[in-house]
């Protein structure tokens, strides 16, 4: 007999930076508001929907966004605010279960197959989650239910902002054949890419193809795109998830081979990394640089040392004394990403750090 389906629901705080501080600061209610810096190498951490109107999102450059939206309104960011929201977030989320996958400060998945509140109902739990969330901290978030991971985020993506989307066990399979491919929670744009050029467009192309064809272009990953164009993933809710890394890439729309333009693009990248870094509090001693050449090449160079990297500007400084030691190039470069790795908890006093290398 099989086991009836898992209830799964993925929470997204809506625009949660920028949210929280339009909650703390009336005055941005109702403005296009960048949580980020407004300096010309800044990068924008979260923006409001008010913003993102305008075609503002998360990693763009502050300068760009500027031009998109001349009267959006820059505030600095407060991690330490955004960790304390988490927290009563989070509390909310274990009074109804201890399965609880926390993927950053403002989202997780809950597995509510037997809860705290005996409520057969995932649908009934995650509007009362939402209702208390609303109460509590004065935000508002979206949520997805179904009988997987993979489908309750793809249905809390379904109604942002405010919002709430059920895929039972027999919408599944259907729910994601006309669904493009790049919209596929686990398909970067990279993958997207390569996809399209494949002749994968939506889901049903990607079910269309078998497990070896999938294998054979994607390895390991191949099996898992094979199992969510039919609406099957399982993996399970994990509680204890320990974050190895924090990384971020990006993949160039023109090979570059010039140090300059590649100094550059790893500014916005280390910012991304640093401000994943203060989101969830943790500091790391190994920094990797990672390089695809355009003959998918791949090669990386790491610099490891006993104390945490102590800043974002000790991040990109390191990431460029290691883009420096790969030149002279001896191929043009399609994909730059830097990762931090060797993670622990932030120490709660600062204390002078060693930087890495000197």
């Amino acid at each position: 007999m099989d086991d009836p389906p898992r209830k799964i629901i993925h929470v997204d705080m809506d625009a949660f930076y920028a949210s929280v501080e339009q909650r703390d600061d009336p005055s941005l209610r109702g403005l296009p508001v960048a949580v980020g810096g407004s300096r010309e190498r800044g990068v924008v951490a979260a923006a409001s929907y008010e913003a993102r109107r305008f075609g503002i999102r998360s990693a763009m450059p502050s300068v760009t966004a500027r031009r998109r939206c001349p009267d959006l309104v820059f505030v600095k960011p407060r991690f330490e605010v955004y960790k304390a929201v988490s927290a009563e977030i989070r509390a909310v989320f274990t009074s109804y279960t201890d399965l609880v996958e926390p993927l950053s400060l403002d989202e997780a998945y809950l597995d509510v197959t037997a809860n705290r509140t005996g409520l057969p109902s995932a649908t009934h739990i995650a509007q009362e989650i939402r209702a208390r969330i609303r109460e509590i901290c004065g935000l508002t978030a979206s949520a997805g239910v179904s009988y997987n991971k993979f489908l309750a985020k793809l249905a809390s993506d379904h109604r942002k902002p405010d919002g709430l989307f059920v895929i039972t066990p027999a919408m599944g399979p259907a729910f994601v054949e006309d669904l493009a491919v790049g919209r596929f929670h686990g398909i970067g744009p990279a993958t997207s890419a390569k996809m399209n050029r494949l002749g994968i467009f939506t889901g049903r192309d990607l079910r269309d193809r078998s497990l070896a064809e999938l294998q054979g272009h994607f390895g390991k990953a191949g099996p898992f795109y094979h199992s969510i164009a039919r609406g099957i993933d399982q993996r399970p809710v994990r509680p204890e998830r320990v974050r190895k890394s924090i990384g971020a890439e990006t993949t160039f729309a023109a090979d570059l081979t010039e140090i300059g333009p590649m100094g550059e693009a790893l500014a916005p990248l280390a910012d991304k990394v640093w401000r994943a870094s203060e989101a969830t509090g943790l500091r790391g001693r190994t920094v990797t640089l990672k390089v695809k050449y355009a003959d998918f090449t791949l090669v990386t160079r790491a610099r490891s040392a006993p104390d945490a990297v102590r800043d974002r500007a000790a991040l990109e400084r390191i990431s460029l004394d290691l883009l420096a030691g790969l030149f002279p190039l001896v191929r043009p470069v399609r994909l730059l990403g830097v990762t931090l790795s060797g993670l622990e908890e932030a120490a709660a006093e600062p204390r002078r750090q060693m930087e890495l290398g000197l």
